[in-house]
């Protein structure tokens, strides 16, 4: 076969060409893909071109490079429903694989005015944090920091979170009254690159949520994902003939 079309671009056409053998099923999740040596020969481009191709469609999380082995189809990123508080070990056990979390450490703190406003707390009073990492087939997938009110969980610096998570815990304490959400894009710092082991320009979704279960606010969480493992999304439906309306 020879790419020959000069519009769109050649490097284009490559990436078409790659995306039209994923779709079409010939190349699966975890198939390794033609090397740019064999693009080269068999599309008749330079391999300047074939190599920009290969890279584009690894940023953009269709591909997955191996250093000195090879390119494949990437696995498709995991997904957490923005609008409904889920569990993350069950999100990952309906995908099949296997959840594992690390305690990095739990403890007492001192409740800053930041905190101690997030949490309706007087500045000063001792809260709880706690810091984890939950992985995916033992790949890092989130970074949960989290402060908790001990009037609503006394018991929570005694738990095993390598057991069950900080959400199911609270959870099982009381129902959820309510939750707030803000999402951003970061660069992350050097421990958290450490800690989700990620390279420093790897771009990470921060989602920063509070909780709210019989009148008190249960925790402020932040959790930070790597961009390149996970995406976070969400639906509205709203009745017919009712027009959306901006918060």
């Amino acid at each position: 076969m020879s790419l020959t079309d000069p519009s769109p671009p050649l490097y284009q056409q490559v990436k078409s060409f790659i995306l039209g053998r994923i779709a079409d099923g010939a190349l699966v999740q975890g198939d390794q893909v033609p090397s740019e040596h064999e693009l080269t020969r068999d599309l008749g481009v330079s391999r300047m071109t074939a190599h920009r191709a290969l890279r584009e469609l690894t940023a953009e999380g269709v591909l997955r490079r191996v250093q000195g082995v090879g390119t494949f189809v990437a696995e498709a990123k995991p997904q957490s429903e923005l609008l409904e508080i889920r569990n993350i070990a069950e999100e990952i056990a309906a995908r099949g694989h296997r959840y594992a979390a690390r305690v990095i450490w739990l403890r007492r703190e001192r409740a800053g005015a930041a905190v101690a406003a997030a949490l309706d707390q007087p500045a000063g009073m001792t809260i709880f944090r706690s810091l984890l990492v939950h992985c995916e087939n033992d790949l890092p997938v989130q970074l949960e920091d989290r402060y908790v009110n001990p009037d609503f969980a006394p018991d929570y610096l005694q738990q095993d979170f390598t057991a069950i998570t900080p959400y199911a815990y609270l959870t099982a304490l009381g129902p959820l009254d309510a939750a707030e959400h803000v999402i951003e894009a970061i660069r992350p710092n050097p421990e958290t690159r450490h800690l989700l082991r990620i390279r420093a320009n790897e771009p990470c979704l921060l989602l920063q949520r509070r909780t709210w279960s019989r009148g008190l606010v249960v925790s402020r969480a932040h959790l930070t994902h790597p961009g390149s493992r996970y995406r976070l999304a969400g639906r509205q439906d709203y009745g017919s003939g009712t027009a959306a309306q901006a918060p």
